[in-house]
């Protein structure tokens, strides 16, 4: 169930989103519900938002206004393997290659394998870590060697 949000804002709508993300930050610093009244509206009553949508709406409002489009998929949501690929950002015999070698856990419907994108998100989480400690790995060496005073 992927939910494309909103293509590619035009430039009055990163210009709103800019001016809407600057007005909401400190509310997301607050860390508490947000009353929302909405003026255009027959009805006046506030509109509460949860903690959770308030930090949403800036994260959405931030990809807005530098251009992006946005799509927002649940953690319980199944995924083709192409799909699944995309947001891993490789290609789908890599990832086929990480599923039939249990990286990734993964159910057949027929012959389609079907990803769950908590599990797609728990390997990218692990594999970042992995690639950070690498990384940092490198610069001690790096640093014990002295390649630094260069």
């Amino acid at each position: 169930m992927l939910a494309q949000l909103h293509p590619a804002p035009n430039v009055q709508d990163s210009q709103f989103a800019r001016e809407a993300t600057a007005r909401l930050m400190p509310f997301v610093r607050a860390a508490k519900p947000l009353q929302v009244q909405i003026v255009e509206a027959e009805n006046q009553e506030p509109l509460v938002l949860p903690v959770g949508a308030v930090a949403l709406l800036k994260d959405i409002l931030e990809a807005m206004a530098t251009g992006h489009s946005i799509t927002m998929i649940p953690h319980h949501a199944e995924l083709t393997t192409m799909e699944a690929a995309d947001i891993l950002n490789v290609s789908r015999p890599y990832l086929i290659k990480l599923l039939e070698t249990g990286e990734i856990p993964f159910r057949k419907v027929g012959r389609h394998r079907r990803v769950l994108m908590e599990d797609l998100m728990a390997y990218k989480a692990k594999s970042d870590s992995q690639r950070r400690a690498a990384m940092d790995e490198l610069v001690a060496l790096s640093e014990e060697m002295g390649l630094y005073d260069l």
